[in-house]
């Protein structure tokens, strides 16, 4: 008998972890030549989460294992899991394949995804690709991140910006799509404003000033490409999750787009810092826990770094 393949994916649930640690700028003070009203005034971030002795997999696994309890669905039916992180030291066995064993999920296709910043839209679009072509009826996707190993604590810059952390979805497929048509791309030409510096220990550091302009002045349009494609206008939106870089860029690029004044926007960033792939499904996740975002309404969902990339989608909030 032929399978049925349905017309599109939607999120089912949502989890994520970060660790119990918490750093204040109160702390970097003692660490670099810094403050808090500095920090405040350039990022708008407060504190974040650092991971001592947890890893990139059991952070991945903490906010899949929460996902997977919320979706109501069993182990085994999930089939395929992919975990989008840059900071990852493990390359084989994969993140991915790590957190299905720790979750006893048997036999689904596991692998890592790195597009940066960018990488839990990415690998959004992809589960729901797999789903649309009926390759898979259940996807786990999970944004995990351990910037603090990739951190230059000596760096006033940089180090006040990054944190740890994770946040995970459960797709199903589904005669209505849940999940619009992805908008996503880079400019490799910049590609070093935003990178890991690669050595035996690798760095992480970027041209803030350039990222800043760039993202200001040429994302805002991609993210109306983002909702076009899902067939509505900025205005149709009841939130926002953007890449938790930097509050003075959701700010600015926020004031640029025609949206109801209404309108959740995700500011997580004060609270968790800059998370990479981790930062929009963290934000989403804790949005919907507190009942921010309206069950059945358009959210966007953009991210956007190394590489230049970037990766946006509208989804419905489950």
């Amino acid at each position: 008998m032929k399978e049925l393949i349905l017309s599109g994916s939607r999120v089912v649930a949502l989890g994520h972890h970060q660790p119990q640690r918490v750093l204040t700028n109160a702390d970097l003070e003692t660490m670099v030549d810094t403050n808090d009203e500095w920090i405040r005034q350039r990022t708008g971030i407060a504190t974040r989460h650092i991971a001592d002795d947890e890893s990139v997999t059991d952070m991945a696994a903490g906010a899949a294992s929460k996902a997977l309890a919320s979706s109501g669905l069993t182990p085994s039916d999930i089939g395929q899991v992919i975990v989008a992180t840059c900071s990852a030291i493990d390359r084989c066995p994969s993140i991915a394949a790590q957190v299905a064993g720790r979750l006893n999920i048997p036999d689904a296709v596991c692998f890592d995804l790195n597009n940066a910043c960018a990488g839990f839209c990415t690998a959004l679009a992809t589960a729901d690709h797999t789903l649309r072509a009926g390759a898979a009826k259940h996807a786990l996707v999970i944004g995990a991140e351990k910037m603090s190993d990739l951190t230059d604590w000596t760096d006033r810059a940089s180090c006040i910006l990054l944190g740890d952390g994770a946040g995970a979805a459960v797709l199903s497929a589904s005669d209505d799509a849940q999940i619009g048509p992805v908008t996503w791309g880079s400019d490799p030409s910049r590609g070093n404003a935003v990178r890991l510096v690669d050595d035996w220990q690798p760095r992480f550091a970027q041209e803030g000033q350039a990222v800043f302009r760039w993202a200001t002045s040429e994302l805002p349009a991609v993210v109306v490409q983002a909702c076009q494609r899902a067939g509505i206008a900025t205005k149709d939106l009841a939130g926002i999750v953007t890449h938790q870089a930097n509050l003075r860029i959701i700010e600015a690029m926020s004031r640029k787009l025609d949206l109801r004044d209404d309108v959740v926007i995700a500011r997580d960033v004060v609270h968790s810092g800059n998370t990479s792939a981790a930062s929009v499904p963290l934000a989403l996740s804790k949005m919907a826990e507190r009942g921010e975002l309206p069950s059945g309404q358009p959210v966007l969902l953009f991210a956007f770094g190394g590489g230049l990339s970037w990766a946006g989608q509208v989804i419905t909030c489950p």
